[in-house]
């Protein structure tokens, strides 16, 4: 479809500028009031309509987290991230670049006329299925970036079935030592416990499953409320209720100043989407040491660095042994696709590789940890001691993936960092405890 809507448009480019039909304010308003907003609906839809809700598709499809629109001298070219990878799946004429601009601005309510400033904007879309199904709802966060050759559009599918399908810590893949160890300390009144590693590495998905757990296990008793940017999926369903509210900057609504509105509700549990700095990490801390169970998720390289990032952000180091009860380290590795044995196909791209799943890493705040973070201890020192007391590595699990034929070493090596050698790579004795 996407190629047939493509030539249709090609063929028509010189006579019938798209660039120029769509600086018309009546084109546009005709496109906000026709515009039908189900995917797989071509009735009645311009050729530029149809074009963008088939790259949208098709990104769909294969499931991918983002569609990059990215204008260079001479093409456009059309990528989707696929696994954390972006690939590039069109190639389109440059004189194209501003129309599908314009069109994605469109959708997300923002200025068509500005080109010279950097827009967010968010759209919802729906992929009817026909029957007795329900239809599927996306939603859509564009950005869009002004550069030599045009503004470059970069859009992130958030896919609610995606969200309610890794509801559980089965679909997580997450190991049973690491869940057990994870989930004796999610389970308790207080504390922080905090999930860490890169944008992208599936922190909000776990702290999603952990406030399904904790809501569902405590049978409607507890109260649980989140202050995120954005809210990425609908928490609530039948029998769980969790509040999820949103910062808003622009009205001052920070994760700090959100937190402390929360706190006025008479929370149980707390989820704040990052700690970014001290004001944040301060209110956590007292938080959790008033009777309060607090989850957060922190940008560091392992879990270690975690406990020691706290105290770089002004907190004193015997409040955070008073407060911590666990870090959680986590990536996303690729796996192999079984299709095609690895070897490459169409569907992987010629990757060999499809779909993806977690390594974790897990400390425990163990008495010895609290001991070693209250007298300033090293980032060194306090893997050590995790390590000494079982904690397996990042790197670890990997490996752990590596031998059971699920990924390869070449994946583990891109999103792990080696901290220790050879001793790094020997899975030490006992749980993730």
């Amino acid at each position: 479809m996407i190629d047939a809507v493509y030539a249709d448009l090609r063929s028509q480019a010189e006579a019938d500028d798209p660039c120029v039909q769509l600086e018309a304010a009546d084109s546009i308003e005709s496109l906000l009031e026709h515009a039908d907003r189900d995917l797989l609906s071509v009735d009645g839809k311009a050729e530029l309509v149809r074009l963008v809700d088939a790259i949208l598709f098709e990104a769909l499809g294969r499931d991918a987290s983002d569609v990059h629109l990215h204008p260079l001298d001479n093409k456009t070219l059309i990528r989707y991230r696929v696994d954390g990878v972006l690939h590039t799946a069109r190639e389109l004429f440059a004189s194209v670049a501003p129309a599908l601009a314009s069109r994605v601005k469109v959708m997300g309510r923002l200025d068509i006329a500005e080109k010279r400033i950097p827009q967010d904007g968010r759209a919802t879309v729906t992929i009817g299925r026909g029957g007795s199904e329900l239809p599927r709802s996306i939603d859509l966060r564009i950005s869009t970036l002004p550069t030599s050759y045009g503004e470059r559009v970069v859009v992130r599918l958030l896919d609610t079935d995606r969200g309610r399908r890794m509801a559980t810590f089965e679909s997580l893949g997450m190991p049973d030592d690491v869940r057990d160890a994870y989930l004796k300390r999610a389970g308790r009144p207080n504390g922080i416990v905090l999930l860490t590693g890169p944008t992208g590495s599936g922190k909000t998905t776990t702290l999603y499953a952990t406030l399904r757990w904790i809501a569902s296990r405590g049978g409607g008793e507890l109260n649980v409320m989140t202050v995120e940017d954005p809210i990425e999926y609908e928490l609530s369903t039948a029998g769980v209720a969790i509040s999820q509210s949103q910062v808003n900057t622009k009205k001052g609504v920070t994760f700090a100043s959100g937190l402390r509105h929360i706190l006025r509700q008479d929370p149980d549990v707390v989820m704040v989407g990052e700690i970014r700095d001290e004001e944040t990490a301060r209110v956590a801390v007292q938080s959790s040491l008033t009777g309060h169970l607090v989850f957060s998720t922190l940008h560091t390289n392992d879990s270690a660095s975690a406990v020691t990032r706290l105290v770089d952000l002004g907190i004193e180091p015997y409040l955070v042994s008073a407060s911590l009860s666990g870090v959680l380290a986590q990536r996303l590795v690729r796996t192999l696709h079984a299709k095609c044995g690895g070897t490459g196909c169409d569907a992987c791209y010629q990757s060999g590789m499809l779909g993806r799943t977690a390594l974790f890493e897990f400390l425990g705040v163990s008495e010895g940890i609290a001991d070693l973070v209250a007298s300033h201890a090293g980032v060194g020192d306090i893997r050590r001691e995790a390590q000494s007391a079982g904690m397996r590595t990042l790197r670890q699990d990997g490996l752990r993936l590596v031998d059971a034929g699920c990924t390869t070493r070449h994946e583990v090596d891109r999103v792990t960092i080696d901290l220790g050698g050879a001793e790094q790579e020997r899975p030490p004795k006992g749980t993730a405890e």
